[in-house]
């Protein structure tokens, strides 16, 4: 199988059909259907379902998406590494964020790096933090910004110092928690939540040794949409204490959770044993410059 070959299946992947993927690629839908057909012929396997208006892989097609993300990431990290030396901070940076610390902290901190080295430019990918770190395992990406633990034996990383999470709500909603700027968990029962995906197990365990199975009406991942939500009386939103510099609105009220209270922090993660390349270097120092100094 050749690099071209594995550039071309990933790119029908990735954009979900063939007719987007040949624009991608720029070429012509017909020959990437045949390219596709012969990919199939030289492995001996199936790779799509057909009949699908959006493309399926069957299992060896995953197993082959895997594989060639990883090969795909190696090869392009490697070209990136050998081309900038000598040319100073220039290229691409490639990060992966899960939503809650990328809508936080990455406008900010790659609108200041921008200023400093306009040569360089970005690819971001944005899921959980299990796919943002084996983004970072298969090179496909050089920095991961996750709220999970990673381990100290794989990775080298940045920690910034916890952060509780707060309740946010809508000024008019009815009065919340008997204290003006906390709210005890026992006191969220019966009210509607709104609560992100990677706080849903910890938040319902809590509710539960509490005695009560919290009103979830929206679990989603989108810290912008929580707000917004929150704002319009859809719910209570539960969010890291930082969200408040997302969307100044006097219409929000913002009460630290307690008892218990709930704490998080965002980690900035890159694999031990591969050399990062000198722009994200530059990048790891400004977030230090930036957020450490601020913490």
């Amino acid at each position: 199988m050749e690099i071209k070959d594995m550039q071309a299946f990933y790119a029908v992947v990735e954009e979900g059909n063939i007719s987007h993927a040949a624009q991608r690629l720029d070429i012509a839908q017909p020959a990437l259907s045949r390219q596709m057909k012969r990919l199939e012929n030289s492995l001996g396997v199936q790779l799509f379902e057909r009949g699908s208006r959006r493309i399926r892989l069957t299992e060896a097609g995953r197993l082959l998406y895997g594989r060639v993300e990883h090969i795909l990431g190696m090869v392009d990290g490697t070209v990136r590494e050998i081309t900038e030396i000598g040319t100073g901070v220039a290229g691409a940076i490639r990060l992966g964020t899960v939503t809650t610390s990328g809508a936080l902290l990455l406008p900010e901190l790659v609108s200041a790096f921008h200023r400093r080295f306009p040569q360089v430019t970005f690819q971001i990918w944005e899921g959980e933090g299990a796919r943002v770190l084996e983004l970072l395992d298969n090179r496909v990406i050089e920095i991961g910004i996750t709220r999970t633990q990673v381990d100290p034996n794989v990775f080298e990383s940045v920690v910034l110092p916890e952060e509780p999470l707060v309740v946010v709500m809508n000024r008019n909603h009815k009065a919340c928690g008997s204290l003006p700027d906390k709210v005890r968990m026992m006191e969220l029962k019966g009210e509607p939540l709104i609560i992100p995906l990677r706080w849903k197990a910890t938040f319902v365990a809590h509710c539960k040794k509490l005695g009560f199975e919290p009103d979830l009406v929206c679990v989603s991942d989108s810290i912008v949409q929580d707000v917004l939500c929150a704002k319009q009386g859809l719910g209570l939103a539960l969010l890291p204490v930082s969200a408040r510099s997302l969307l100044a609105d006097s219409d929000l009220i913002y009460k630290k959770l307690v008892e218990p209270e709930i704490l998080t922090h965002t980690v900035v993660a890159w694999l031990k044993n591969r050399a990062l390349s000198s722009s994200s270097q530059h990048f790891i120092e400004l977030f230090r410059e930036m957020f450490l100094k601020k913490a």
